[in-house]
């Protein structure tokens, strides 16, 4: 059984950083797409950033270009979301999701979800 969960997720200032892990298990990802959602109160869920099995395969949503850092680690089935520079407007449910389709995640579709993780950027 396929299961994703995310950590990282809390409070934080304006301005700060925070570090998103989600660890998938049941089955291997090496050539699967990894990738972040966000969904704020009242809002459709937005696609954040995505990692393809290859270094050159990355994908960032415009809004989070040069604040955030997608990564992986494919020996622990892992990918990570650096956010810097945090603002308001990034207060969201942020979920991953894995997909076998290279590219896809940036349409919103992914074969596996996670059940997501808070975050909150306030004063």
């Amino acid at each position: 059984q396929v299961q994703l969960v995310e950590s990282g997720g809390g409070l934080v200032q304006p301005g700060g950083s925070l570090r998103l892990s989600c660890a998938a298990s049941g089955r291997t990802f090496t050539t699967y797409t990894m990738g972040w959602f966000r969904q704020a109160p009242g809002k459709e869920r937005e696609f954040v950033a995505g990692i393809g099995w290859s270094v050159g395969s990355i994908y960032v949503a415009d809004s989070v270009k040069g604040r955030f850092t997608i990564s992986r680690d494919n020996a622990k089935n892992t990918v990570y979301l650096q956010m810097n520079s945090l603002k308001p407007e990034d207060t969201a449910v942020y979920y991953c999701a894995v997909d076998q389709i290279p590219g896809r995640v940036r349409t919103g579709t992914a074969d596996y979800w996670g059940q997501g993780t808070q975050v909150t950027v306030s004063s």
